[in-house]
């Protein structure tokens, strides 16, 4: 197992400018962590709005990987939100294939798409069933277009349209493509109230890259900055290990699965990331030095 932390993890200080994408990998090789994934949206001001250039600027990309190897950091995975189903959709899939082509230039190997945007929800499982043709279609094409550079490319089970880990099982059969995967987000399928400990144990074996948050979680209004799901859950970002996730049962589907890959720690909490994040580290480790234990 690998252990790092997504950029977004250090996103409070990358949208103020307190810390550069630079000053974060310095940081991550200074730590206990070996390996950090890029998502374009800690490089916008706005959670809600990826405006990042990572695509326009080859010189931008150059010096990642230099600082990257110069700390000794391998980086993992290239996450970039898109939306395959929308007015724009044909903008979004070629947005998605030249960030393809920067995940090729940084030997970067894992690829993390959506399909959708996060808010898009489907009505009722018709209405799933109706759109999924198109998503396939736009994965498979993402998949394949991929596939001579080495990568393998994944959607999370991130936003209400695809944060159901059977809807995400579906797509990945459908689009039957050796190197089309799933980013495994252990604590996303609480967005739409799926059991964590069930859909992480069900859809590790799928997994190319996994994503290790934690939460809090309320059954009534704890005032403001809670996220609301659809069936009544409140949930606040928390240290990894501090929340209210049973995390040793979640790490113990993801080892029992043989899963043995890259370790994200992504941190979207309020407590200050510097003290968070090597606190979640260590207990990540810690949770899955048990598991293995226990095998």
């Amino acid at each position: 197992m690998q252990f790092g932390f997504s950029s977004y993890s250090f996103y409070q200080h990358l949208r103020t400018n307190r810390m550069s994408l630079f000053e974060v990998i310095d940081w991550i090789g200074a730590s206990d962590a070996t390996h950090m994934e890029i998502a374009t949206v800690s490089l916008s001001p706005e959670i809600s709005n990826d405006t990042s250039t990572l695509d326009q600027d080859p010189g931008f990309v150059q010096e990642i990987k230099t600082r990257a190897a110069d700390q000794g950091v391998t980086l993992s995975n290239l996450v970039v939100p898109a939306d395959l189903l929308g007015a724009d959709a044909e903008k979004s899939m070629q947005r998605v294939k030249r960030h393809i082509e920067v995940a090729a230039a940084l030997d970067i190997k894992l690829f993390r798409h959506d399909v959708a945007k996060w808010a898009h929800r489907a009505k009722d499982i018709a209405e799933f069933e109706a759109l999924l043709p198109r998503m396939v279609e736009a994965c498979k094409e993402i998949a394949q277009y991929a596939a001579p550079y080495g990568i393998t490319t994944s959607v999370e089970n991130h936003g209400l349209l695809m944060n159901g880990g059977e809807r995400v099982r579906r797509l990945i059969h459908l689009v039957d493509e050796p190197n089309f995967k799933t980013t495994l987000d252990v604590g996303n399928f609480m967005s739409v109230d799926d059991n964590p400990v069930v859909s992480v144990a069900e859809n590790a074996r799928y997994a190319s890259i996994v994503h290790l948050k934690d939460f809090y979680v309320r059954s009534q209004y704890p005032g403001e900055g809670w996220h609301h799901t659809p069936g009544g859950t409140y949930l606040l970002g928390s240290i990894v290990g501090y929340g209210d996730l049973d995390m040793r049962r979640i790490v113990r589907g993801i080892v029992d699965a043989g899963y043995d890959g890259f370790v994200s720690i992504e941190f979207e909490g309020i407590e200050e990331c510097l003290m968070a994040n090597p606190i979640g580290l260590a207990n990540a480790k810690r949770l899955f030095a048990e598991a293995e234990a226990a095998k």
